[in-house]
């Protein structure tokens, strides 16, 4: 099953998405949460009578008339693990990790699968790292490697923007890692039932129509589950908590000369059984400034 969260007629829910049409879940199943975290959260039942109505209901919409959304739109948490391909790690010119190196995004970071990303006004050292990511769909502590499939809702295409610069202010790496609309997710959670074994999933990057990279998810130094593991060990995850796995060689910062993200470039991921996301690159907007 595909879970989206779209907007359509100036208001935003979740639905099923059935080749190129997406079933309403408000209208289908309106006793359902509307909203991609609280469905999770309310269990298996709730996921199995969303795809009993998907299949029943015979009013659908045309994928092409809705705006799709970051499935999950605001996280709880989304983490991230740095240097999780020998490919990235050789070309960082780093060793390799003996644990997951984790870092964490911003919730505020996410933005649709189709949204522009923004070149910040603070840096033109703007970068892609196409990853497949995971959704927790169960709260759950002290997970081992073994049951870690059992938490896990579904699977995401990701790409973790990166402001070279601004990511080595500090050894954690969040500020540049978290600047506004650096997080595209989508362009919807394919169920783990769905994908089956997600270690041999091929993903690779385009920028403007050039390949940029091109991996395969077997080749991940800490599979999904040995993260959820470890990452369990500390804390609790919570469903809709987003994590995103890592990206192989090919980043543009590692190019030589580096070849990084200007605006008018467009920046495609695609995680095999799952599906893509294109972004556009604008300069930030004068609008982003609050106070």
């Amino acid at each position: 099953m595909k879970l989206a969260t779209f907007t359509h007629s100036g208001s935003t829910r979740i639905g099923v998405v059935e080749g190129d049409e997406v079933v309403d879940l408000a209208a289908a199943a309106p006793e359902l949460p509307r909203e991609m975290t609280a469905l999770f959260a309310a269990g298996p039942a709730a996921l199995d009578r969303a795809a009993r109505a998907a299949a029943a209901m015979r009013t659908r919409i045309s994928v092409d008339d809705v705006h799709l959304k970051a499935p999950v739109l605001r996280p709880p948490k989304i983490l991230a693990v740095g240097l999780n391909y020998a490919d990235h790690v050789a070309e960082s010119g780093r060793e390799a990790p003996g644990h997951p190196t984790i870092f964490n995004k911003q919730s505020t970071s996410v933005t649709g699968p189709y949204d522009p990303v923004h070149l910040p006004r603070a840096s033109q050292a703007l970068d892609y790292e196409g990853e497949l990511g995971f959704v927790i769909g169960k709260r759950c502590r002290h997970v081992p490697r073994g049951r870690a499939a059992e938490v896990v809702a579904g699977y995401v295409v990701v790409n973790d923007v990166s402001v070279r610069d601004w990511q080595f202010h500090t050894p954690t790496m969040t500020m540049g890692k978290s600047f506004d609309t650096h997080c595209p997710a989508g362009p919807w959670i394919v169920t783990a039932d769905e994908v089956g074994d997600p270690h041999s999933l091929g993903l690779r990057t385009w920028v403007d129509g050039e390949l940029r990279q091109e991996s395969n998810t077997k080749e991940l130094i800490f599979d999904c589950f040995a993260i959820i593991e470890y990452l369990t060990t500390a804390f609790t995850l919570e469903p809709g908590d987003l994590i995103s796995t890592g990206t192989p060689g090919g980043v543009g910062i590692a190019m030589k000369p580096p070849r990084l993200l200007v605006a008018g470039n467009v920046v495609r991921v695609e995680v095999e059984g799952i599906g893509q996301i294109e972004n556009p690159v604008i300069a930030e907007p004068d609008e982003t400034v609050r106070v």
